[in-house]
């Protein structure tokens, strides 16, 4: 134990660059599937073998909807022709609504007190939420700190597909948040059911509860991508796009 203790002395702290930088390192994303030009062959298997319908076929090109995809790799290693990976992690995406008593002022780009609640999650997405504490990315520094209370609160982070028994519980969380408030429903669960949901036991994601303002794609997402739903969320950051639109590649082309 004391020679991790003495290398921790000796190296220091080290906390990720972003969001000033792009952030390099090794392992901070598994990346998300891209769109592209394929035979009709290849269509077939690639949708073939996506388990939540994320893939999307039409006229030779494939098309990802991220709020479906769960990372299972199968269209990355499955099929003989592959899709196109991006390794980045900008991948929040926001709802515009409009509504004065959701939108927040600059007082709020430095101080914003965050409420999660586990709506039925399996613990990946939650664990990954949990990272943004520690020294590595270090969600203080950015001005963001959890809060046990809904009275403190004011952005909601939901994981899971809320279930039955978390229905209410949910509800009444955010009706006791004070205006502003925003929700970010972070992981494919949460966001679309992913595997588990509709069914009679859970409902197809956050969306059919609450009003969702900033939607994190991922089974689960780094952390570096709830980080980046969260500035979305306070206006430091532009959203990202959740539907993979369709890009020329070489037909035939192994990627």
């Amino acid at each position: 134990m004391i020679q991790w203790v003495n290398r921790g002395i000796r190296t220091g702290i080290k906390t990720t660059v972003y969001p000033t930088s792009p952030e390099n390192a090794a392992g901070v994303t598994p990346g998300l599937p891209r769109g592209g030009g394929h035979r009709p062959e290849e269509i077939q298997a690639l949708v073939g073998c996506c388990p939540t319908g994320a893939i999307i076929g039409q006229d030779n090109q494939l098309s990802i909807d991220y709020r479906r995809c769960v990372h299972c790799y199968r269209c990355n290693r499955q099929p003989s022709e592959t899709l196109l990976w991006s390794q980045d992690y900008e991948w929040a995406g926001a709802n515009e609504t409009g509504d004065p008593r959701r939108t927040f002022g600059k007082e709020f780009n430095r101080s914003a007190h965050i409420l999660v609640v586990d709506a039925g999650d399996c613990g990946a997405c939650l664990n990954e939420v949990k990272q943004l504490n520690n020294p590595y990315y270090n969600m203080h520094r950015l001005g963001f700190f959890f809060t046990p209370t809904p009275r403190h609160a004011d952005i909601l982070v939901v994981v899971g597909p809320v279930t039955d028994h978390m229905r209410v519980a949910l509800q009444k969380t955010y009706e006791a948040m004070p205006h502003p408030k925003k929700v970010v429903a972070v992981g494919a669960c949460a966001l679309s059911g992913s595997v588990f949901g509709p069914s009679f036991v859970s409902e197809a994601g956050v969306t059919k509860i609450l009003p969702v303002d900033v939607e994190v794609p991922g089974q689960p997402p780094p952390p570096l991508a709830i980080l980046h739903g969260l500035l979305v969320a306070v206006g430091r950051r532009s959203p990202a796009v959740l539907f993979s639109p369709a890009t020329t590649r070489q037909l035939g082309k192994n990627c």
